[in-house]
């Protein structure tokens, strides 16, 4: 059997591509740089701890490195290896730059003869792009492009932590080449990046109340659920991102559709954009359980471990047998025993105390709390705040999309919609805490000012600044059962147009 020329050269072009990128390589290998001993500086591997170097600030979303960071980066983990001061590093960090991204700004290209096609043709590739810039510092920033994403993920390994801040980013560059199919495909992918985070982090919760035996492993865990939570406020900012971006591009593409091209393009944009709001609908529940799980499941678990201790503790064998077996000096005496001691009592009375004003009780006994008040985390206050903000804001956009041109609507008819569309949504208690405080709150003054839009409220009653001027919701006689955990009285939402 023959092998035959059309499969040999199948996709020639496509592989010279893939190739072409790890052209740069061999471009910094070449380079004969030398430090401040003679010695040759290997370009080659400082090159690739640069895309490293790029990658990870991407993956925290810290958008603000450029040639001085590198040059810092260099310098700190240099050891001695290369003799450079700092301001050489500088220059090795820009003439590094300079080769994955050329000071013309002009992207990498190569020229080949593709065997396939029997043509000259030219491939132009991008490792590093233009990220933000600084005037004031004359400060340029850099950003790893999608060539150099390539690169990384045929280089290195990654944990599954990260594959949900990877898929984000896959996401985004599809979204901007218009990849609509690829796109709805990447966020079926972190559907299960989510899925798998929210199984972790379950077992993570059962471990807790298991094996938190000493204050060694109570620390490690709690440092696991704060990598956690960092991690995911980071991805939830991104998921914000994406989803305002897919927004503007739907209302672009709107006033576009010209053809059936373009009305099945609209209608995947739309399709991205409801199943990117259930995902992150899914994600902001683990952002919220992670907050409880730090908060709450810790407090438990360090709980049950001093109350552990106080089982376990052996007065006889700790306290008695030692001060009795084993001579000590008296001072030591003194301090082994001291916290069981009781401060001296000394009962008195004086006859001129049956002057002084009594006060008056009530017979019946009222119990005492006698443990310390627990201090209010800021922090954590302020997350839970800006989460149910984010929610408040998506239920009102959903009021108004099911409103369209009308101007009132009652709740059951909401809910109707909501079972259709969102159902996950009537099982969580910010959906009936939305409707309680906006009837407590009505009516609104929409064009009221700044005043009015404050409070949990804010984001959402800022979404109907510049069409109406005031909201009211009364409260109607029937009672709707929702579901065997909630009931709520039915409602009319008003909205007055300007």
């Amino acid at each position: 059997m023959k092998v035959g020329a059309t499969e040999v050269l199948e996709n020639y072009g496509e592989r010279v591509s893939r190739l072409s990128i790890y052209e740069p390589f061999l471009k910094l290998r070449n380079k004969k740089e030398r430090d401040n001993s003679g010695n040759i500086i290997n370009l080659s591997s400082l090159g690739f701890i640069t895309l490293l170097f790029f990658f990870e600030n991407m993956i925290i979303r810290n958008k603000e490195v450029g040639a001085n960071e590198l040059a810092e980066f260099f310098y700190e983990i240099n050891n001695g290896k290369i003799d450079l001061d700092i301001e050489g590093f500088r220059k090795l960090a820009r003439k590094i730059i300079d080769v994955f991204r050329p000071p013309s700004g002009e992207r990498n290209s190569k020229t080949f003869y593709n065997w396939e096609t029997g043509e000259e043709e030219t491939i132009y590739y991008s490792i590093l792009k233009a990220s933000k810039s600084d005037t004031k510092s004359n400060t340029q920033y850099y950003t790893l492009d999608e060539e150099g994403l390539e690169l990384i993920f045929a280089t290195k390994e990654y944990f599954s932590e990260f594959q949900l801040s990877i898929s984000q980013l896959l996401l985004r560059k599809q979204l901007e080449k218009g990849e609509f199919v690829g796109a709805l495909r990447q966020i079926d992918e972190m559907r299960l990046s989510v899925e798998n985070l929210r199984d972790r982090m379950v077992k993570i919760k059962h471990d807790i109340n298991r094996n938190i035996v000493s204050e060694e492993i109570q620390k490690r865990y709690g440092e696991l659920i704060e990598d956690i939570n960092i991690r995911l406020t980071r991805e939830n900012e991104e998921f914000d991102e994406l989803e305002s971006f897919v927004k503007d591009t739907r209302d672009n593409m709107a006033y576009e559709v010209k053809d059936e091209k373009d009305k099945k393009a609209y209608e995947l944009i739309i399709q991205i954009d409801r199943e990117l709001d259930k995902v992150h609908s899914e994600h902001r529940k683990l952002l919220t359980e992670s907050i409880v799980l730090k908060t709450t499941a810790l407090e438990a678990a360090q709980e049950s471990l001093y109350f552990m201790g106080l089982e376990t503790f052996n007065f006889k064998q700790e306290i008695t047998n030692r001060f009795i077996s084993t001579p000590l000096p008296l001072i030591s005496s003194q301090q082994l025993i001291k916290p069981f001691m009781f401060l001296e009592m000394n009962r008195s009375w004086s006859p001129t105390s049956v002057f002084e004003r009594q006060r008056v009780e009530s017979e019946k006994k009222i119990e005492k709390n006698h443990a310390f008040s627990q201090p209010v985390d800021e922090e954590m206050l302020d997350k839970f705040k800006e989460i149910t903000r984010n929610n408040f804001k998506k239920i009102m956009e959903i009021l108004l999309e099911i409103l369209g041109n009308g101007n009132e609507i009652t709740l059951d008819k909401v809910i109707e919609y909501i079972k259709l569309n969102q159902k996950d949504m009537l099982d969580e208690r910010t959906f009936y805490d939305f409707w309680i405080i906006l009837h407590q709150k009505s009516p609104i003054l929409v064009d009221g000012g700044e005043e009015v839009h404050t409070g949990l409220l804010k984001d959402a009653t800022e979404l109907l600044v510049g069409k109406y001027k005031r909201l009211e919701v009364v409260e109607l006689n029937n009672i709707l059962e929702i579901n065997n955990r909630f009931k709520i009285k039915n409602m009319i939402f008003k909205l007055e147009e300007l």
